[in-house]
């Protein structure tokens, strides 16, 4: 029995199995997923006009990946993985979309995109089981499935300042960058913001611009990327473990092949602690964080071991000791909030023509003509505004678009005191709509293709049982979904994360409401979680109606 939509006869709208939204990482594997193997047709709308989501934006000086580019791609083909070879350590944005152009001309999945289109409403019809898609370009379409491949940090976000829209030279954000590249050379830059986008910009726009400053709310801590080409022998032994990279990183707690230590930090001599941190920060990349010790993030006491650490290194790095201590984060623990790489941030501000302002202390209160005042009534003259202040994370994308469910009700207004899901893959009340790496799923507290290449693997193999079984509709029951808010959160609060103010809690965002948005079971733990409740019926789904109880496993942490 085919589930396939069925339009009304005559209204030349057209008629898939599953309409995709979004041509970054997620809705291309999700393509080929859905037609290349499993014979469906399936259509995909982007609104840039090539593909890479996330990436076709993000185009700012320095963009680049945080996840070391042998794991940063896709692993389910293991010609594609051999045949593309990165030419550094972290690629940046460039490379990583002429990566993603290259799989999208590999398996010809350009044909079935439509390119310069948002989805602007997706309607769930209960009756005939089936969705109706609209565009801003006036398009209909009826899809069985609606696949949302949005992204996590997809939403950029611009504070609402008092005459935003009075400045008269050029202003930009990270999050959405002139595909042709900005001139600063000659310019006065005032950059709005501190965190990941301003980390990797600061130093390139520094290295242009006649003076640069950088006001910053939040100080960060940031750890040497120590980017650079990769030795040609690691290179030729990574190509020849395609198997077993691809079956540690699955197994893994955050998709890297990284390691949490068996002692924690409070656990060991301070001379001990000291080397191993020493030798992680050498080493560069996300070793002190993911791979570290585990007891700073449940532990104070732990945490502020490693943070001294940290603290010493910063000093280290910038001369004036007031700029210094203006760098040194106060308030949240280290690894509770994103953990940028650097590439020469610290010793930017050690340039005379390079400036940080403390906004915390001495908020922005307006935008003006020439610049920019501060609520002490500073005034500071730019000719051109960077603004790095990050993004709607991981609801924002979703609530951008009028998902309407079953009797008409609105994903946004369900979600208005935060997300509720089951998995981070669906919401009840809304059948045949799945959310690839959605809230409430490992999804940014990992390296990203590995946990999108999970999703849309399940995605796929529900799909497949569906149609084996002749049945229309799959939605998550409310209990399930109520079960997994509850534990999502009961996870959390065992750990530090929520006493840091950051967009994993939604903090960024005024009036969004405060509820840590990831999922904290990690990587391959999740992922045989999803294992056992698909081998056990589809625990907490219901299928045509028919539920099948959530078991307790669900519900229980088991960190690998």
């Amino acid at each position: 029995m085919s589930t396939t939509a069925e339009s009304p006869p005559g209204t030349g709208v057209d008629t898939v199995d599953a309409v995709i939204i979004g041509a970054g990482f997620s809705g291309l594997y999700m393509l080929h997923k859905l037609r290349d193997e499993m014979g469906l047709h399936a259509r995909v709308f982007e609104t840039g006009h090539g593909v890479g989501g996330t990436w076709y934006w993000n185009r700012y000086p320095g963009a680049r990946s945080d996840s070391d580019s042998y794991i940063y791609g896709y692993t389910f083909d293991r010609g594609l993985w051999e045949e593309w070879e990165w030419s550094e350590r972290y690629p940046e944005s460039h490379e990583i979309r002429s990566y993603l152009e290259h799989v999208a001309d590999r398996f010809d999945l350009a044909k079935d995109i439509t390119f310069g289109t948002r989805v602007v409403s997706a309607t769930w019809d209960d009756e005939r089981a089936h969705w109706t898609v609209t565009t801003d370009g006036g398009e209909t379409v009826v899809a069985t499935y609606v696949i949302s491949a949005v992204g996590a940090l997809s939403a950029s976000n611009t504070p609402p300042f008092e005459g935003a829209d009075t400045f008269r030279g050029p202003t930009f954000h990270t999050g959405h960058w002139p595909h042709e590249g900005v001139d600063f050379r000659g310019q006065r830059v005032g950059m709005i913001g501190s965190g990941a986008s301003a980390v990797q910009a600061t130093p390139l726009i520094a290295a242009q611009a006649a003076e640069l400053t950088v006001f910053q709310r939040t100080a960060n801590y940031i750890v040497p990327a120590n980017n650079g080409p990769v030795d040609p022998a690691v290179k030729a032994e990574r190509l020849k473990d395609w198997a077993g990279i691809r079956e540690r990183i699955q197994n893994s707690n955050f998709g890297f092949e990284l390691y949490l230590q068996d002692k924690g930090a409070a656990e060991v001599s301070d001379d001990e602690r000291e080397a191993l941190l020493e030798d992680f920060w050498n080493r560069g990349g996300f070793h002190i964080w993911l791979g570290g010790y585990a007891d700073m993030f449940f532990s104070t006491e732990a945490n502020d071991l490693v943070r001294k650490f940290l603290d010493r290194k910063i000093r280290e790095k910038v001369d004036d000791p007031e700029t210094a201590e203006l760098l040194v984060p106060k308030g949240y623990p280290f690894g509770c909030k994103r953990n940028p790489l650097d590439s020469g941030y610290f010793e930017t501000f050690n340039e005379p023509h390079v400036h940080l302002v403390d906004v915390k202390s001495n908020p922005i209160s307006a935008i003006t003509e020439t610049g920019l005042r501060l609520a002490d009534g500073t005034e500071h003259a730019f000719d051109t505004l960077v603004f790095a202040t990050g993004f709607d994370a991981m609801t924002g994308p979703l609530n951008r678009i009028d998902f309407r469910g079953r009797h008409g009700q609105l994903l946004r207004e369900k979600w208005a005191e935060g997300p509720r899901t089951y998995l981070g893959l669906m919401s009840h009340g809304f059948p045949n709509l799945f959310t690839v790496t959605g809230p409430q799923s490992p999804s940014v507290l990992s390296n990203m293709p590995v946990s999108i290449e999970q999703h849309v693997d399940y995605i796929g193999r529900i799909i497949d049982d569906l149609r084996a079984r002749g049945a229309a509709r799959i939605e998550p029951t409310k209990d399930a979904e109520d079960g997994w808010c509850a534990y999502n959160q009961e996870i959390a609060n065992a750990t530090l994360f929520p006493t840091a103010d950051t967009w994993y809690m939604g903090a960024n965002i005024p009036g969004k409401p405060r509820q840590f948005l990831p999922n904290l079971d990690f990587v391959g733990p999740y992922r045989a979680k999803c294992d056992q409740i698909a081998e056990n019926g589809w625990e907490g789904f219901a299928v045509d109606g028919e539920a099948v109880p959530a078991g307790e496993h669900v519900y229980t942490w088991a960190v690998a």
